[in-house]
């Protein structure tokens, strides 16, 4: 809840100095102008608030449900976009603390997955942190810097998502890897996981690993988003070319 917090009070603050022009330009988010990908963000909030302010999306998955939210707020001026997120995020916020002191609550939360109801702020946090720093700012969004910082504080609850969400969301990839591949990330809230078909353990198997992979915690968010390939970040990757390529294929959203 911290990180989410600063990252929620980095963007506003990243948005009240925003001209016009700028809430036009084109996002990293194919199709969505910066003011389109506040928009979605302040919908995801009304989500946990009031959802009878959003538009009837039942049985559309997740990334159709949020264009819909998007499309149905494409007249609005950035002032109103911009009031509609600060208006909704506290309340927002409020609701993501009570969540977080439930752990014996589950959510099922369609093709998302289902999660601990602690898991929810992560999955928020996982969803600004990407959107401010890989598709507002450059180099793929429009945003010059100084970029809000990608530190322990964001990345712990970014990478907690991850972990959570990478066996639900890529569930046929695990299963191609044909065993398990040593996933080494380093950087702010590193750690070495052990990908493979039975999901992510903390454990070496002890059958050894076929493949491994090396990336900081902020590229693997990059590429583990398909935001970026291996070949345009820092990874290092060394083992069987088939399990490799299968990984190469995972998503998270």
């Amino acid at each position: 809840m911290a990180g989410l917090g600063a990252d929620r009070d980095a963007l506003v603050e990243v948005l009240s100095a925003l001209p016009a022009e700028g809430w036009a330009a084109p996002s990293g988010c194919a199709g969505w102008s910066v003011k389109d990908l506040v928009a979605h963000m302040g919908a995801l909030f009304w989500t946990l608030v009031d959802r009878s302010v959003l538009p009837d999306t039942t049985g559309l998955p997740t990334e159709r449900a949020q264009d819909a939210h998007v499309a149905a707020r494409a007249s609005w001026e950035p002032a109103r976009t911009f009031e509609d997120y600060v208006t909704v995020s506290g309340p927002a916020l409020e609701v993501l603390t009570r969540l977080d002191a439930r752990p014996d609550r589950v959510l099922a939360l369609g093709d998302l997955g289902t999660y601990p109801a602690p898991l929810l702020g992560t999955a928020f946090a996982f969803d600004h942190y990407t959107h401010i720093r890989a598709d507002l700012f450059a180099p793929r969004g429009p945003l010059a810097g100084p970029v809000p910082p990608a530190d322990e504080l964001r990345l712990r609850p970014v990478m907690a998502w991850m972990r959570a969400a990478l066996p639900q969301h890529s569930a046929s990839v695990l299963a191609a890897l044909g065993g398990a591949v040593e996933l080494a990330l380093h950087g702010p809230a590193g750690g070495t996981w052990y990908v493979g078909p039975d999901g992510v353990r903390d454990e070496r198997p002890t059958g050894g690993v076929v493949a491994s992979v090396r990336s900081s915690t902020h590229d693997f968010v990059l590429w583990g988003t398909e935001r970026a390939r291996w070949e345009d970040l820092d990874v290092v990757a060394e083992g069987d070319a088939s399990a490799l390529a299968a990984l190469r294929r995972v998503h998270v959203f």
